[in-house]
């Protein structure tokens, strides 16, 4: 970018230019604190909701109410003739994959805490 020549100075606005450049850089500064302002607004809204939302843990196998000193029991009932293939505990509940009579294979989801099956899925092939 070529320099300005020294010989040219530079000349002052007209008052009627100077007036709407003043206004110009008033209505710059307005809207760029609102847009400010709304940024601050948005920006506490998300740390508010953040601080306020629940705790998303799954619950814990120490949930389950247990008599002190003595072990938890309690009897899982499955169909007649099922074999237990696998098994696997997350949280309170168990899932156990079983091998029914008719040698089909379904997985059961046991919940200790209400000592219940609250789930049963059947494994097929298309």
């Amino acid at each position: 970018m070529a320099r300005p020549v020294a010989d040219e100075e530079e000349k002052p606005l007209d008052p009627e230019i100077e007036k709407v450049r003043g206004r110009l850089i008033r209505f710059m500064a307005i809207n760029l604190g609102l847009l400010l302002l709304a940024l601050m607004v948005v920006i506490a809204a998300i740390v508010y909701k953040s601080r306020k939302a629940p705790p998303t843990t799954p619950p814990l196998a120490n949930d389950i109410p247990v008599p002190p000193g003595e072990p938890l029991a309690a009897d899982i009932v499955l169909p007649v003739g099922a074999k237990v293939i696998s098994q696997a505990l997350s949280g309170n509940r168990i899932s156990i994959d079983a091998e029914l009579a008719d040698g089909s294979r379904t997985i059961f989801v046991y919940d200790i805490a209400e000592r219940r099956i609250i789930g049963r899925f059947a494994i097929r092939n298309k």
